[in-house]
């Protein structure tokens, strides 16, 4: 593509950058990156990423904006409270640069629906608030091929590491299977710091970014666990288990599953809002 001078402006201290260059930002204005949940996780990454110059940014979410998301949600305001997040999202992601064809996705991710949707994207971060969900993610970007960036926050502490199928360990390598409901308190019941979701999210963004331009290490076999008490960033290194029911040598599981998918919020339609 050729940059008009407003981009040329635009993405200039990117540009500029030896990694990046032209060829680089080209790379970024042609990824195509899938944010599921656009909550504490995937407000910062997407921003971030629509600052950047990503070419296409998909957003699945079927909750609309509640006052509790306000303290950590920062694609979303006081007026857009009781619409779509994904609306919400669309809205601020444009706002910022039009130039990113934003691609709202109303809906539940469901083993139903999970491969039509990934399908058109090069990476799936991993925003969601609750273990079944991401599990299937997980399990659907392995099976798919499909690169995922995951991520996790609550009370004051997160981690984030990235998959890449063949190369490294998936979620499953970690922890075989979620952990039964109501064994993990969530966000609601536990709290959050809300800068903590905010300093994830960009570290997301920033292997996405490191993805789409072919530099740098990204976070394959490293996981990286933050305390923000004690403002500490641990690397524990982890493996790819030949055992994994999903990547491993002898896979066990080859189709997906949603049976314990939480609900979803939202039962209004969109023209209601």
């Amino acid at each position: 593509m050729d940059f008009t001078e407003e981009q040329i402006v635009r993405y200039s201290r990117q540009i500029v950058l030896p990694e990046v260059g032209g060829i680089g930002q080209k790379k970024i204005n042609d990824g195509r990156v899938l944010i599921a949940g656009a909550g504490g996780l995937g407000s910062p990454a997407a921003y971030y990423l629509a600052a950047a110059g990503v070419g296409t940014i998909g957003i699945i979410d079927c909750d609309a904006v509640d006052l509790s998301n306000l303290q950590r949600q920062i694609l979303h305001t006081t007026k857009d409270i009781g619409k779509p997040k994904v609306d919400s999202a669309k809205e601020k992601l444009n706002a910022l640069n039009p130039d990113c064809n934003v691609v709202p996705h109303w809906e539940k991710l469901t083993a139903q629906n999970i491969n039509e949707i990934i399908r058109d994207y090069d990476v799936i971060v991993d925003g969601v608030d609750n273990f079944p969900t991401r599990y299937l993610v997980n399990d659907a970007c392995v099976m798919a091929g499909k690169i995922f960036v995951h991520g996790g926050v609550l009370g004051f502490t997160g981690q984030t590491f990235t998959v890449i199928p063949g190369k490294g360990p998936c979620l499953r390598c970690i922890l075989r299977e979620p952990p039964p409901p109501g064994s993990v308190p969530s966000c609601s019941e536990a709290g959050v710091l809300g800068v903590l979701a905010g300093t994830i999210g960009i570290i997301q963004a920033t292997e996405v970014l490191k993805y789409l331009l072919g530099k740098g290490d990204l976070l394959v076999g490293r996981l990286i666990a933050y305390n923000a008490l004690d403002m500490k960033f641990k690397e524990i290194q982890v493996r790819r288990d030949p055992d994994c029911p999903v990547c491993g040598d002898n896979p066990t599981i080859t189709g997906l599953t949603d049976d314990d998918l939480p609900g979803c919020a939202v039962k209004e339609r969109r023209e209601s809002y």
